[in-house]
């Protein structure tokens, strides 16, 4: 320890001296600064006694001398006179070095030394100012003698009976009086300012002493800091790689694993982000708690996490302790009186099978978590095969921005009932994506990579536009459903929503009134104020608004209350059991009540029996959509089944009152 003290001694001497060398930069350029914007200042000073005593002599000794009329006229012999007698005193006794009064035209009109060389060009900005009534003041070297310098001075002349300017008066006034004073006052303040930025220069010196010797210790820190998240105190994601491109340069054997927790966002929009924060400490400490010794987890942010377990020659060793993993995180947790459990998706990537590179095997575990989140297991080793399928992030969003540029997509409709007549007033629009490769993909795989990535707002409107197009067809043919598209919380957050649609509708020739939007509550509750803006206005424009998932969301009262909202759908979790549960029944029968009463007709969603339909209509439920009626299908085969084929040469088909059966 002895010997290594005069290095570091040495290395902080070395270190202030740079310090105060760097410090006694800045504190010299400050002070020149300071000087300069002093002399900025006694030079203004200076000017602004030049303007008052100019202003004195044009108001005592030029304009009383001279009559009310232009300059330009010429002066009399009287005036002559008096303007010689009333300037030779100054002139004489130093205060003034001459004087010259000028018309607009620019001649001059009088000199008191009879010169009329180096006057003033009638086109320079300070005789331009005096013609519109400014007064100019300069320090310039004296035109005539170039010994010394002198301050122009030009105002106009105003005799006092008219209060009207008839002509110019330039005038030279000696600077050294006035430059004496300043040099004076200048003199004083740099000597203060010297005092003052020596002591400046030493407290910073003091300061640069003492950072010097915590300097290490900081430089520590700071490098713990950048390798370790401060939250949960785990490595992050660049301490990750390091350690992960270690491991694979020793040519062994093992698992990288990522883990992503279920559900967080929940946690975050229900509990608040404090409680996201204390979730993730707590998840932080039990994978920590779990894994072995060697053993490497990190958090790479938001909710997901790393782990780097060496030594585990197959899949089977690492799928096992990630077992134990998921048992040690879904023990029951409190968090603001709230009971929670902790559920992840964790994908496998193995090395050196799956990848010799740190990023193709983050690119091949995050690919497995991905097929994890979508499907039932939750633990998913990659798999070269299965890859195209699990496909996450960024070659989902491809795929999709391809999908809707290529017309890939596909509108499936359900027919929405009105239970007292049985007739189909409406249909809901379903977007499919029909893939060249893997077939019909249901929207629960593709509609929320949309929601995080931005293609939301491309693929709602296209849905709009095919919906609209579709539309325009089976009204051709007779049939006057309306079409209802789901929008989302995105959606309704952008300011220019509501234009937007009743562009697509325009281009469409729609009738606004030919169009639904269900949005859901939660989408009300993501962005209020914008969201309400953008309801309003499309309304105001005839377009229906329906709230879907009613029930399921936050502040739905408030929202049917204070909204222009023509709908409630009922979600399906209270409607499936409707016709055995006395709890839904009631849940149901008060939505209804509450809905009729603000104004609302009531759908209700994922009527499956024959049975629950009666007993909504019973209570008094408007409509109904769900599999006991039919599945979403292309709107020609609901044509098909319901009202009689489609007549390729347009004939109208059957009434589209006809009662579903």
């Amino acid at each position: 320890m002895g010997s290594k003290t005069p290095r570091r001694d040495g290395f902080e001497s070395r270190l202030f001296l740079v310090y105060a060398v760097a410090s006694f930069v800045p504190v010299l350029l400050l002070g020149l600064i300071l000087v300069r914007n002093d002399q900025h200042t006694g030079l203004a000073w200076g000017l602004q006694q030049g303007r008052a005593q100019a202003a004195v002599i044009e108001e005592t000794a030029i304009a009383p001398a001279l009559g009310s009329h232009d300059l330009g006229e010429g002066l009399s012999q009287t005036e002559v006179g008096n303007l010689r007698q009333a300037t030779d005193l100054a002139v004489f006794s130093g205060s003034v070095t001459r004087l010259r009064v000028r018309s607009f035209s620019g001649g001059v009109v009088f000199s008191d030394d009879g010169s009329r060389e180096h006057a003033l060009s009638r086109d320079q900005p300070a005789f331009q100012a005096a013609m519109v009534g400014k007064v100019s003041a300069d320090v310039i070297t004296d035109p005539l003698d170039g010994a010394g310098k002198v301050i122009r001075v030009v105002q106009p002349i105003t005799p006092t009976s008219t209060g009207q300017a008839t002509g110019i008066l330039e005038i030279y006034l000696p600077y050294g009086l006035i430059a004496h004073a300043v040099d004076r006052q200048l003199g004083s303040t740099y000597l203060r300012l010297a005092i003052g930025l020596g002591a400046l220069y030493a407290v910073l010196a003091l300061i640069s002493w003492s950072s010097t010797r915590r300097l290490r210790r900081h430089a520590a820190e700071r490098h713990y800091q950048a390798l370790h998240d401060p939250l949960t105190g785990l490595p992050n994601r660049e301490w990750f790689r390091v350690r992960a491109d270690t491991a694979l340069h020793k040519d062994e054997c093992g698992a990288l694993v990522l883990a992503d927790l279920d559900n967080f966002k929940q946690v975050n929009d229900s509990l608040g982000h404090h409680a996201g924060d204390e979730l993730l400490t707590i998840v932080a400490h039990r994978l920590s708690a779990t894994l072995r010794t060697d053993d490497t987890v990190a958090r790479l942010g938001g909710d997901e996490f790393g782990l780097l377990l060496p030594g585990f020659a197959d899949s089977a060793q690492a799928v096992r302790l990630l077992d134990e993993i998921r048992v040690a995180l879904a023990e029951e947790i409190v968090i603001d009186n709230v009971s929670l459990s902790i559920e992840a998706s964790f994908g496998i990537a193995m090395y050196p099978e799956h990848g010799r590179s740190v990023e193709d095997l983050l690119k091949r575990a995050d690919a497995a978590m991905y097929q994890g989140k979508r499907g039932t297991a939750r633990i998913v080793v990659y798999e070269e095969h299965k890859a195209p399928l699990g496909s996450s992030g960024l070659i989902l969003q491809g795929e999709l921005r391809h999908a809707i540029d290529q017309d890939e997509l596909a509108l499936y409709y359900q027919p929405q009932i009105e239970l007292v007549t049985g007739a189909i007033y409406g249909v809901e629009a379903l977007v499919r994506w029909q893939h060249p490769t893997r077939g019909l993909i249901p929207p629960g795989d593709f509609v929320p990579t949309a929601e995080l990535s931005g293609l939301i707002e491309p693929l709602t409107a296209w849905v709009l536009r095919r919906a609209l197009a579709d539309q325009r067809e089976w009204s051709d043919l007779g049939v006057n459903w309306r079409v209802s598209v789901n929008v989302s919380a995105r959606n309704l957050s952008s300011a220019a929503f509501a234009a937007q649609v009743l562009d697509i509708i325009a281009a469409a020739g729609a009738n606004p009134r030919d169009l639904c939007l269900e949005v859901t509550e939660t989408a009300l509750t993501t962005n209020p104020e914008a969201a309400s803006a953008s309801v309003t206005a499309l309304s105001n424009a005839g377009v229906a608004i329906s709230i879907d998932d009613f029930g399921t969301g936050y502040t739905s009262l408030w929202q049917v209350r204070s909204l222009p909202v023509d709908e409630v759908k009922i979600d399906r979790t209270f409607v499936k059991d409707v016709s055995t549960s006395e709890a839904d029944r009631s849940i149901v029968q008060a939505i209804i009540g509450l809905s009729h009463g603000l104004g609302c007709t009531v759908t209700a969603e994922g009527v499956e029996s024959a049975a629950a339909a009666l007993w909504l209509k019973v209570a008094g439920c408007d409509s109904a959509q769900g599999y006991h009626y039919a599945r979403p299908k292309p709107w020609q085969e609901l044509l098909s089944e319901h009202h009689g084929p489609v007549d390729a040469g347009g004939t109208t088909p059957q009434d589209s009152t006809e009662v579903l059966r």
